[in-house]
């Protein structure tokens, strides 16, 4: 998978700009707030429908206007794909070779990335809900219809809590139509679970891999599934699920919110059996969103048969000589690279074939 253009109108601080980005590594240089993270999330949002940083599409739009647009040109494996997108006051559109999308998650996918940024350390030792939001995006580009699965099981949650809360001052008559919802919050939430939980199992075996290897072998990183409610057998998953909820149900009313299923999901880090997120050195907890990052590409190889984008937004002077020359050696050659710096000589140029360089300042590019 490659991008050999991106163009932008009225996105951010970009009022126009066209670019080309055939090289396999592209380097946007410049000092901070001038625009150079507003261009990986550019390429972000062309991939996910919404950026990593804000969930306000508004704050995407230019002062200048009333839409914002990103143009992409990828090339795949079976050819190229136009991709466009437009936020406005009104919502989202995307078209895929100029054809509107009926649902975003028929787009999701079309082009897949991995970003690395700073504040994915958050993965390791951030809340769950963090590692929530980093499960779905990255399921959803592989995994057709899971965003939509999502969406639906979203819908049916807060008609849920909403019809809790008035149960609460409600005689005991009336919870009758909360089975209902039941049904419904069981039977997509159950596959969301099953998907999450096919994808941390392959997640796991590429970390562990990727992880050892930055380690010389001295760590072993596990990565494990902790959903709302213990189960072992998916085949009666559902039944587990309907019965935790009628468990939870009189808790429920009481506190108006909804105590079991996938919105209340975890993820967990252990190295050498040790939790990561408690005991783990900040060294330790970097080299394991490292790992994950890393293990991340591999995954979508495996899924979708291509590798995505790589996106590394100011992290490579984060990062010591070693670690920063597995993960140049890990994308060298077969990952297309977009990495944003304040200057060249936190980067080891001396590692890097077939490097675009360019100079970022008040939302103008040039090389």
């Amino acid at each position: 998978m490659f991008l050999n253009r991106i163009a932008l109108r009225n996105y951010r601080n970009y009022d126009e700009l066209e670019l080309d980005t055939s090289s396999g590594v592209n380097l946007f240089v410049g000092p901070n707030a001038q625009g150079k993270t507003n261009l990986l999330e550019s390429i972000f949002a062309l991939a996910l429908t919404k950026s990593h940083r804000t969930s306000k599409d508004k704050e995407l739009i230019g002062w200048e206007g009333s839409e914002a647009h990103i143009h992409g040109l990828v090339d795949k494996q079976y050819g190229a794909v136009k991709l466009d997108l437009m936020f406005s006051a009104q919502g989202k559109k995307a078209k895929i070779n100029g054809l509107e999308q009926r649902r975003l998650s028929d787009f999701v996918g079309s082009l897949n990335v991995v970003m690395f940024a700073p504040e994915d350390l958050e993965i390791v030792k951030g809340t769950p809900g963090v590692r929530r939001r980093f499960l779905d995006m990255e399921i959803g580009q592989v995994q057709p219809g899971y965003l939509h699965t999502l969406q639906q099981y979203s819908k049916v949650l807060v008609q849920r809590n909403n019809y809790l809360k008035t149960l609460w001052a409600s005689s005991g008559d009336k919870q009758g139509l909360l089975e209902v919802w039941n049904v419904q919050l069981a039977d997509f939430g159950v596959k969301i679970i099953k998907k999450r939980k096919y994808f941390i199992q392959k997640l796991q075996q590429w970390a562990q891999q990727i992880h050892a290897g930055i380690t010389a072998g001295t760590e072993q990183l596990t990565v494990t599934y902790k959903p709302s409610f213990d189960f072992e057998d998916e085949t009666v998953l559902f039944d587990h699920f309907m019965l935790k909820l009628s468990q939870v149900k009189d808790q429920e009313i009481r506190r108006g919110t909804t105590l079991v299923g996938p919105h209340r999901d975890d993820l967990a880090f252990f190295i050498n059996g040790k939790e990561a997120q408690t005991f783990g050195s900040q060294g330790q907890q970097r080299t394991t969103a490292l790992s994950l990052k890393l293990a991340e590409i591999e995954l979508i190889r495996e899924e979708i048969g291509e590798y995505p984008l790589l996106l590394l937004d100011d992290v490579l002077s984060e990062l010591d000589r070693n670690r920063q020359t597995q993960l140049i050696e890990t994308f060298q050659s077969k990952v297309q690279t977009f990495i944003t710096t304040t200057g060249l000589e936190s980067v080891d140029l001396g590692k890097l074939q077939d490097a675009g360089i360019y100079h970022v300042l008040d939302g103008r590019v040039t090389r």
